[in-house]
């Protein structure tokens, strides 16, 4: 006679995780986002007109530029792109692939950002020493350490496997918190969708005026959030 081993049925994962740690990542992507915005800022005011996180914004100025023939701008926006693609893929072989026994912030997404935090510091370097240096070259070089930088935040996040969750593309928020509205949701599921969109706002709210008015602080838009986002999370073990 042959016995049997019952199934053994996983619960949902996420599930079991603490609502607590559940939104204190929440609030580390919000501040996260917040330095997205300001990374864009200045990429669009200082460093030529492109943005360093938004890849959808630069093929539409890349196609643009090939219409009106203007070779500085599609060099801007070209580069850009490649160097967001670049950050990606760094921070894709750093986080790996989500699993299913994931803890609500694996120890290689805070790896991912001590990666992009060292892009920033010598973003900072070049920043601090060339500042009064009109030069394109080194604005281009700055805006493709940026979008380096936000690319590999970009697999970063990535790794926590949550359809929709990002810091750098956020069309599909919108798109989804508008739905939700229409759709009457309950607040307490869209709340979240509102925090990222503002924090993205705000950023680049920020980062434009210390862009126009103290560029000599400009990098520590980007390099203190990371900072402080890199000590809390490395505090997260559930």
């Amino acid at each position: 006679m042959s016995s049997t081993v019952p199934r053994v049925i996983q619960p949902d994962l996420a599930a079991q995780k603490d609502p607590r740690l559940l939104r204190r990542r929440h609030a580390l992507v919000v501040v996260l986002t917040f330095l997205t915005g300001s990374a864009d800022a200045l990429g669009f005011l200082s460093l030529g007109g492109a943005f360093a996180s938004v890849m959808t914004g630069n093929m539409v100025l890349l196609g643009l530029s090939a219409g009106r023939g203007d070779a500085e701008l599609a060099l801007t926006s070209g580069c850009a792109i490649v160097s967001f693609i670049v950050g990606v893929l760094a921070g894709a072989r750093v986080v790996g692939s989500a699993q299913p026994d994931d803890l609500v912030w694996p120890r290689r997404v805070t790896w991912a950002l001590v990666l992009e935090l060292v892009v920033f510091l010598v973003f900072l370097v070049v920043w601090e020493v060339t500042l009064h240096i009109p030069d394109a070259g080194v604005h281009l070089a700055l805006l493709m350490l940026s979008a380096v930088a936000l690319g590999i935040q970009s697999s970063a996040i990535q790794r926590f496997g949550v359809p929709g969750l990002s810091s750098t593309y956020l069309t599909g928020t919108l798109t989804s918190l508008i739905a939700g509205v229409a759709a009457r949701s309950p607040w307490g599921s869209l709340r979240p969708k509102a925090q990222v969109l503002l924090a993205l706002m705000v950023g680049a709210g920020v980062g434009a005026l210390v862009a126009l008015h103290l560029p000599v602080v400009a990098p520590a838009l980007l390099i203190v959030p990371l900072l402080l986002v890199i000590a809390v999370s490395s505090r997260m073990r559930a």
